[in-house]
């Protein structure tokens, strides 16, 4: 198969994160794979906000911690957070949303990063503090939160994937 399939079967989740920014050339190249994520009609309707300021990355930590009530870090020392944010008023806008961070996972691991996509980010940006970030970054109060994608380079090698279940795929001729 090409490099491409290899890619989409071979990414795995990464939990734990090198210290240090991540390098620009890759962080630049995630970036624009999201932009490239199928949309509804193509109307490119999601955004995105890449968050490398530590201050930030630990107030959504925190604010993700308090919202599953976790009792542990839920970023695990990513260095850089995409978070994919959803137009309220496109019909089609979390499902595009997801695409798009779909595509920054995928392409973390194209070139050679670790990426997570972690929860409760709808949540997060409703709280006072997401809010008051969303104003702090100049992002309309409107915009819903969809996905926190952790990426950084990973600390370790890949995971091995658990097998598939038998039942994933029902095949009607």
């Amino acid at each position: 198969m090409n490099e491409a399939y290899n890619n989409l079967i071979t990414r795995r989740t990464v939990r734990s994160f090198e210290p240090g920014p991540v390098p620009e050339e890759k962080l630049e190249a995630v970036l624009k794979a999201g932009t490239y994520a199928p949309t509804a009609r193509g109307r490119q309707s999601p955004l995105i906000v890449a968050v490398e300021n530590a201050d930030d990355i630990a107030l959504m930590e925190e604010l993700n911690i308090r919202i599953k009530g976790a009792d542990k870090k839920t970023f695990y020392g990513a260095p850089a957070v995409i978070v994919v944010f959803a137009d309220p008023n496109a019909r089609n806008g979390e499902y595009d949303a997801a695409l798009v961070a779909g595509n920054i996972l995928n392409a973390a691991h194209a070139v050679g990063l670790g990426a997570c996509w972690v929860s409760m980010a709808k949540e997060a940006f409703e709280t006072e503090e997401g809010k008051a970030l969303k104003k702090k970054w100049g992002i309309a109060s409107s915009w819903v939160g969809v996905a926190h994608c952790l990426i950084g380079v990973p600390a370790g090698p890949l995971p091995e994937a658990d097998p598939r279940k038998p039942d994933y795929i029902v095949r009607i001729k």
